[in-house]
């Protein structure tokens, strides 16, 4: 693998204008929030995927990162982020999946500091490593079970679930200040075999829950790997 200098020269499909070409499909498809296109903007993503694959790093797809995992396509990376902002500023974000780290390092650009899980050593190691690479400082991450109670003292504004659920892991939910939000791709009840981009929110009375887009993740898993 190359340096990190070697891996940002700008060939063309790793430039600054092709990232900036990808963020206006992203707001031609919706994708509304422009803190959070900004964000998108400011991360290349070529530098989370393997080096074979960094010809495709801009284009609106998964790419597999190894282990049976993928990094999620922009746009589903976006409305994720979209969905977790809701339009506030966020102090602090908990990140359920860390994967190679590609929305990590979104998430880090819209809040003061991210708090992720990854139950995959392997990939976790990998994410420390893409983290690094770009200096970013503002987060912190675990190698664990992130579908169970993290054991930990955390309030946060939002909490990101980046694998498909059954349902609702509410053992995280006490980690949301009021107010707060968990998105997560849960399956649906009244379409089997599809997920929907689902919002639960912490309000005065209880959960408010909300479904949004149909997505496809790979399955919320407990335990380590």
């Amino acid at each position: 693998m190359g340096t990190l200098g070697d891996r940002n020269v700008g060939i063309g499909m790793t430039s600054d204008r092709t990232r900036a070409r990808m963020v206006e499909r992203l707001r031609a498809e919706d994708i509304r929030d422009e803190v959070v296109l900004g964000a998108i903007n400011a991360v290349p993503r070529h530098i989370f995927v393997d080096e074979a694959l960094a010809i495709r790093a801009y284009e609106n797809v998964p790419l597999p990162i190894g282990h049976g995992q993928t990094i999620s396509q922009p746009w589903v990376v976006a409305r994720m982020t979209e969905l977790a902002r809701n339009g506030r500023a966020l102090d602090a974000v908990l990140e359920i999946g860390t994967g190679c780290g590609y929305q990590t390092a979104v998430l880090t650009r819209i809040a003061r500091v991210v708090y992720t899980v990854e139950r995959i050593g392997a990939l976790a190691a990998k994410a420390r490593r893409n983290l690094k690479a770009l200096q970013i400082r503002n987060v912190h991450l675990k190698h664990g079970d992130g579908s169970a109670d993290l054991g930990q003292a955390l309030e946060v504004d939002a909490i990101v679930v980046t694998a498909g659920a059954t349902q609702v892991p509410t053992a995280l939910l006490k980690y949301l200040k009021p107010g707060g939000r968990m998105v997560i791709p849960l399956a649906s009840t009244d379409e089997p075999g599809t997920q929907r981009l689902t919002v639960i929110e912490a309000g005065p009375g209880g959960f408010r829950e909300q479904t949004f887009d149909a997505v496809r993740f790979v399955p919320l898993l407990p335990g380590t790997a």
